[in-house]
């Protein structure tokens, strides 16, 4: 891989879906944080800029439910301000450049903001970040990335949406199977994937690109 032309994509790794004491805990993500931890040092390493995604929802927004279906809704989580919101401490972007989705972003203002920080926060209120915030497909055409390497959680929602959505505008997408996790009783991904043409690699794979 080429890493003057990547960038890894960090998928929703916040405390109310990684740790047991989320609100929206994904049974086992906890246990992906070596993983974790270990593409984000590469990432320091190699100045790979990354993109990160976080949910960041307030009580009405359209995926809240006090009544979900777990499918479509889910109960509150990732409120704005709560610490549930915050990424876990092994992904945790130094001194980032954060995009609010509630906010209108001047074309040249991103492309000056980009130009200056490793690291990128997306903030969503939707599964996907592409319609979750208006500024995500901007900040990828102005990156210009030729490959992007995918990661987090949840496997069959927020990485389902990211993948799909990064596939339409970059030409090589991977994502590190070991390094996301699923939600029950939602399908798996995998067969659509394989069908656009997305990689599935190891972390051990993506560590041995770099050498």
């Amino acid at each position: 891989m080429d890493k003057n032309s990547m960038i890894f994509w960090n998928v929703d790794t916040q405390n109310d879906f990684v740790e047991p004491w989320g609100k929206l805990y994904v049974h086992g993500a906890e246990l992906i944080k070596p993983v974790w931890a270990e593409i984000t040092k590469l990432a320091r390493l190699h100045h790979i800029q990354v993109v990160n995604t976080a949910d960041y929802h307030y009580i009405y927004s359209a995926e809240i439910d006090p009544e979900p279906d777990m499918v479509n809704t889910f109960p509150p989580h990732c409120l704005a301000g709560t610490p549930g919101a915050e990424f876990i401490r092994e992904t945790r972007p130094d001194d980032p450049v954060v995009f609010h989705w509630n906010v209108r972003y001047d074309y040249e203002a991103l492309n000056t903001e980009l130009s200056n920080s490793s690291n990128i926060v997306i903030l969503k209120d939707a599964f996907d970040a592409f319609s979750g915030n208006s500024a995500t497909s901007s900040i990828v055409e102005l990156l210009k990335p030729q490959i992007v390497v995918v990661y987090g959680v949840t496997t069959n929602v927020c990485v389902d949406y990211a993948v799909r959505g990064l596939v339409e505008r970059i030409p090589n997408v991977y994502v590190v199977k070991n390094a996301i996790k699923e939600l029950p009783a939602i399908p798996f991904p995998f067969s659509a994937w394989d069908s656009m043409g997305v990689k599935l690699i190891t972390m051990n794979e993506l560590v041995d690109s770099f050498n």
